[in-house]
């Protein structure tokens, strides 16, 4: 009789919704607090003890009433292990296990009407969802969130801010392109006063790291974005801007029931490390369909980012598949207004010498309607069903590969779509797609087969334009691996070799960074496609490629360990090591190391591809900086070096390196320089 008495007190206790509970990731590190705390529901998570996220509302403000006050909890389910494997083709590791402990809690709100919430909990990363449970209306309006992150006191920001609607270039804007804060408190309003976008990372104090982003966006749902913060650290999420696409359809979503929001995704640690090797945007998400054929990662040539507008013609074109021939490129883009300049018989005729020359064509696209004005060509081929079908059918019959679809502007319910539509459709004609001007990927390298990268970044095309994105170009990249690219794959389109970014090198923006953190950044960076910034100049050898013993400054500190058996200066004009190193360099990984770096400073990760073992280094600060590196996991073999030898000549040093026993030495970085290392 007593165990029947204390067992109907607990049951009464939970169905009170004055419980709450705690889950802990598989090792135990990671630890939600879950709670209703005067109806309202919450949750909180710390990391070896450490409080990095404090008590934090949730739920959803909907048609159906509001899931987010005067809450019940009516059960709690038992925490169950989840642990899954599954095989990434175009990613930063391939062979990826999830495993993660799953609790979900039933809630009624005073309509009666139940809301669910999930949180799966692996080692370092935390995951949530809402589900709405069908009813007689079978369909509701979710009008925002009262998703929280309460950010400790004493915590710093690095974080993006969102773009004020219909700004920017012709009106296309918001399309993930500012640069972030560096290190600032929370609470410092953002640029526009209108919130940051994700992935969002937070330094909690001495406490550790906090990496906030979402996943498995689609057509059922927003994208969605953080608030202003407050002085306190708080951060909301928030639904797109009505203003976003030219004012067009609604802000909110309307759904369909049952519905399962997307996953809002905490990566916590007391280092960079998880932030940086976090594949919880993949590991939440399924493929939504079949790829109709095998579709190919790889480098592509890009004429438009040196060379500009006026290189989209037949001759320069052949210059740049022939570049791509010569250096072992899967693909070449060719940008806007290749409809007006070149012509449609004769992009045929391109494609076809392309495929002669074991090269895929990629062509560009505007993605139309009326919510931007950006005058590029081709238009109205991308934006409605009869379209597309029409314009892919063509780019099947002549062997185009991939297209690149630029200017979105915005995150509403029906921007989703519309991404959602293009790659569906593109993958029935065998075409894989690259989104410019466009929102972060939240999964999509997963979710759909023949997806392969977004730009969603201030990335190097924005130096042709102004020397200040030259000048800050080498701090925002060593950001960018703890932000941007940690979640999604990032087409920065790095490797610029040109001192000046024009044809002619009289003029344009002045190249800052150095060689050797140029030839880093496709490994720094990850994108499945890999758009270069080089010409077919850089490996045209100069008349007089001579250098001095004197212009020869070793960056480091052998010790016995490893041995150096060769030592080859160099002009950046004619490497024919870099060469070796391009024709080689992959795009997708077997697995990602991080090795060390803070963001805004200095970054140096390590990718594995197959057996071999590449690392790329680079320093954006103004001071020179050492580090010491450990080879070991590099496994036997001779190591290649590429590295600066002297800035100011824009000389490179290739050292072969017999490593030994357990191979560490010390790297020394010039300011704004960079260094590749990779098994032979």
């Amino acid at each position: 009789m007593k165990t029947i008495i204390i067992q109907a007190a607990i049951l009464l206790f939970i169905l009170s919704g004055c419980s709450s509970s705690s889950v802990s990731g598989p090792d135990k590190q990671t630890k939600l607090q879950f709670d209703v705390k005067e109806g309202i529901p919450t949750y909180s998570l710390s990391y070896k003890g450490k409080m990095l996220i404090e008590d934090s509302p949730l739920g959803l403000e909907t048609s159906m009433g509001s899931f987010s006050k005067e809450m019940k909890l009516v059960n709690r389910g038992k925490p169950l292990l989840l642990s899954k494997s599954y095989k990434l083709d175009r990613g930063k590791a391939s062979q990826i296990t999830y495993t993660a402990n799953e609790v979900t809690y039933t809630l009624e709100n005073k309509e009666g009407k139940m809301m669910r919430i999930i949180f799966r909990i692996s080692n370092n990363d935390v995951a949530f969802c809402y589900q709405l449970l069908a009813d007689s209306t079978n369909g509701c309006i979710i009008e925002n969130e009262a998703t929280t992150y309460d950010l400790p006191e004493g915590t710093t920001t690095f974080i993006t801010p969102q773009a004020p609607p219909m700004s920017g270039w012709k009106e296309s804007k918001p399309s993930y392109e500012e640069y972030y804060t560096e290190n600032e408190p929370v609470g410092k309003p953002s640029q526009y006063g209108i919130g940051f976008t994700y992935p969002a990372l937070f330094k909690v104090g001495d406490a550790g790291w906090v990496l906030i982003s979402e996943t498995d966006v689609d057509s059922r749902y927003v994208g969605t974005c953080l608030s202003e913060g407050t002085k306190e650290g708080v951060y909301k999420v928030q639904f797109p801007q009505q203003g976003e696409n030219n004012g067009q359809t609604p802000n909110t979503v309307t759904a369909a029931l049952p519905l399962q929001t997307p996953w809002r995704t905490i990566t916590l640690g007391d280092n960079l490390k998880p932030i940086v090797e976090t594949t919880i945007a993949t590991d939440l998400v399924s493929p939504k369909y079949e790829a109709s054929e095998k579709y190919l990662p790889g480098r592509s040539t890009w004429s438009w980012l040196v060379w500009q507008d006026n290189s989209i013609n037949f001759e320069d074109q052949i210059k740049f598949i022939d570049l791509a021939d010569s250096l072992n490129f899967e693909y070449v883009l060719i940008d806007n207004w290749w409809d007006a300049n070149i012509g449609r018989e004769k992009v045929a005729e391109l494609a076809r010498y392309a495929a002669a020359h074991h090269v895929r064509p990629i062509l560009w696209y505007n993605s139309n309607g009326n919510w931007n004005n950006a005058p590029q060509t081709p238009q109205d081929c991308m934006d409605t069903p009869e379209a597309r079908a029409k314009e892919m059918a063509w780019m099947q019959s002549i062997g185009v590969k991939g297209i690149k679809v630029d200017f979105f502007g915005g995150d509403k319910q029906s921007t989703m779509k519309l991404y959602e539509d293009i790659v569906k459709d593109a993958n029935k004609y065998g075409i894989c797609v690259n989104f410019h001007g466009a929102t972060l990927p939240r999964g999509w390298e997963r979710m759909y087969p023949n997806y392969m990268t977004s730009e969603a970044v201030y990335g190097m095309e924005n130096c042709i334009f102004t020397q200040e994105a030259c000048n800050k170009q080498p701090m925002h990249s060593t950001i960018l691996p703890f932000t941007r690219n940690t979640t999604a794959p990032m087409d920065f389109t790095p490797t610029v070799l040109n001192n000046r970014l024009s044809k002619d090198q009289q003029n344009g923006s002045r190249r800052r960074t150095s060689a050797a953190f140029e030839l880093a950044l496709p490994i720094v960076f990850f994108s499945p496609i890999q758009h270069f910034g080089l010409t077919p100049d850089n490996l045209i050898a100069p008349k007089d490629s001579s250098i001095s013993p004197d212009d020869i400054k070793i960056t480091t500190n052998l010790p016995d360990s490893l041995v150096e058996t060769g030592v080859f200066p160099y002009d950046p004009n004619k490497p024919y090591f870099v060469t070796e190193y391009l024709k080689r360099v992959p795009t997708t990984w077997d697995e990602t190391k991080f090795i060390e770096g803070f963001p805004g400073k200095y970054c140096v990760i390590a990718r594995r591809s197959g057996e071999k073992w590449y690392i790329g280094a680079i320093n954006g600060d103004v001071v020179e900086r050492k580090i010491d590196l450990d080879l070991s996991f590099m496994g036997e073999g001779n190591v290649i070096i590429l590295l600066d030898a002297n800035r100011e000549k824009e000389t490179l040093l290739w050292m072969e390196l017999i490593k030994k026993e357990k191979g560490k030495f010390e790297l020394t970085l010039k300011p704004e320089s960079g260094a590749v290392l990779y098994t032979k």
